[in-house]
């Protein structure tokens, strides 16, 4: 986690999402708007414009339907969230030299991922399923290079706010989006 987005570090916090990780999660949401991501991710960035990531790194409400019905907690879900996500941002910011138009719209999801990675470290670590701690580990270990696929900047964040709502929706008590 060198990138852009020091300190940005999550400690497993409750099952029930937290009032702060509602709040967070909420500003988030209003940061990921299609229109957001659509100017700073796409138009932004050349035609067709990907980045080499891990396969770990792109997470999609499919890979987390399927950890539910191999009865992954939601708190060890959300966990694994903010690493790929925060990890996602991570390596969008790794391209951008200060002055792209994105850069300052990247900063500021680094910002909230921080404060987010904060509301986890007040709570109590508990124990994660295997399963997500290897994912977890994954997405974290440099030495994964054979393991990349191309995925456009607004595809990862287009992940990042699907899963978000599935996983914080109904325990923040989202209204329909």
């Amino acid at each position: 986690l060198a990138f852009g987005c020091p300190g940005v570090l999550a400690v497993l916090g409750l099952e029930a999402a937290a009032p702060g990780e509602c709040e967070l999660t909420r500003l988030l949401q209003d940061k990921l708007r299609y229109e957001m991501r659509l100017q700073y991710m796409k138009h932004y960035f050349p035609i067709d414009y990907t980045l080499p990531v891990q396969y770990e790194e792109v997470l999609r409400p499919s890979n987390i339907t399927r950890l539910r019905n191999g009865t992954v907690s939601e708190a060890a879900l959300r966990y694994l969230w903010f690493h790929v996500s925060s990890q996602a941002v991570l390596r969008i910011r790794e391209v951008l030299p200060e002055k792209h138009p994105s850069w300052k719209y990247t900063q500021e999801l680094c910002q909230l991922f921080d404060a987010l990675g904060k509301e986890y470290s007040k709570y109590r670590q508990t124990d994660v399923e295997a399963v997500v701690a290897d994912l977890v580990k994954l997405v974290h270990s440099a030495g994964a290079e054979s393991r990349r696929k191309a995925v456009r900047p607004k595809a990862l964040l287009d992940n990042c706010l699907k899963v978000m709502r599935m996983l914080y929706g109904a325990p923040c008590e989202w209204g329909p989006w």
